[in-house]
């Protein structure tokens, strides 16, 4: 899903630890993108979960 969305068709390079990096770098980009567009939408000062305070 990740991959169709951001028109990732086939890797570049070849073996398991180039395509491991590869995948790794595509996976990093779509996170930035979401924070982008949470960013963009104004969502980024909510947290998912309650912050617990440490006494």
């Amino acid at each position: 899903m990740m991959k169709a969305d951001m028109n990732f068709r086939r890797f570049l390079s070849r073996g398991t630890a180039n395509v491991l990096v590869e995948i790794m770098l595509v996976a990093m980009a779509y996170n930035i993108q979401k924070l982008h567009c949470k960013i963009q939408s104004d969502r980024a000062g909510q947290h998912l979960f309650p912050v617990n305070n440490a006494a």
